[in-house]
């Protein structure tokens, strides 16, 4: 199945894009794709239901994040072998964790904001691993029966915020629309290995990342494992798994976004993105 989330930022429905192109509605079977929602069970029975009798959502509605409720939005760092070559750094001993605040979180074709002072916003396109039911000591070989999916998500950075000033990661990862996640939640049947999918991003229709999750050093079911170990995983919580070469960091001279740039990144069977740059106009509060 292909779970999404429609409406407007804040009051968006479930639904699922049927084989026939169109969305329809869940909101009557489920209140949100959240929580139990999420379980094995709860997928095996919104799999179960005749999708062509539920109701068509008319007209083109935004997409939201496909999942809701997300206590933890974990990414991880430098974990394609040749990302971390780009980046000058060496393949980590074990997974680098960073995370990534959840109000960054939006939908797949929500605008990038260049947030103010911002001179090195960057892309990352990856593969998001969403949780589907607790995990806390999973062995590897349990892992992935605690996933409920996958999703494309754009992982975008301010690398000045990140890396040139004092502290940790997350300030340059947090940024209001830094997160986009979607247009859907792919179950993890319709994925025959996550280790072996196609991913692309391009700005103004030029490709900057074409590669594999096939080099990706710590794969899925290993990411789940090593993360229960430390913290329990719940259902709607997010793993970013790393990007592979082509971010702007890496480019010779170093290539940002700014504002009128449009990004559009895909990962092979899980959909694509389009978002629009523009820079943040709020004013202070």
């Amino acid at each position: 199945m292909k779970l999404l989330r429609y409406g407007t930022r804040g009051a968006e429905k479930p639904g699922l894009l049927h084989e026939d192109g169109t969305i329809r509605d869940l909101s009557g079977l489920i209140d949100d794709l959240a929580g139990d929602a999420l379980f094995p069970e709860s997928l095996a029975r919104l799999a179960d239901q005749d999708a062509s009798s539920l109701p068509v959502v008319e007209g083109n509605p935004r997409l939201g994040p496909p999942v809701s409720g997300t206590g933890k939005f974990i990414c991880i760092g430098l974990n394609y072998a040749d990302h971390a070559a780009e980046s000058g750094m060496d393949v980590p001993p074990e997974p680098v964790i960073f995370m990534k605040a959840t109000s960054a979180i939006c939908g797949p074709n929500d605008p990038i904001i260049i947030p103010r002072g911002s001179e090195k916003t960057d892309w990352e396109v990856e593969l998001a691993v969403i949780i589907g039911k607790p995990a806390k000591y999973v062995t590897e070989e349990e892992a992935m029966n605690h996933v409920a999916g996958y999703a494309v998500t754009n992982d975008v950075s301010e690398r000045a915020f990140q890396a040139e000033r004092a502290g940790q990661w997350t300030k340059g990862k947090s940024c209001d629309n830094f997160g986009q996640i979607g247009p859907w939640l792919v179950t993890k049947d319709e994925i025959a290995d996550p280790q072996n999918l196609a991913m692309s991003l391009s700005v103004n229709g030029e490709t900057m990342q074409d590669g594999s999750s096939k080099t990706m050093v710590y794969g899925v079911g290993f990411l789940v494992h090593y993360l229960s170990q430390f913290m329990t995983l719940h259902p709607g919580d997010v793993i970013s798994t790393g990007t592979p070469p082509g971010v702007g960091l890496g480019m010779k001279p170093p290539r940002y976004l700014k504002a009128g740039d449009v990004v559009e990144l895909s990962i092979e069977g899980l959909g694509h993105q389009r978002q629009d740059v523009i820079a943040d106009s709020q004013s202070p509060s």
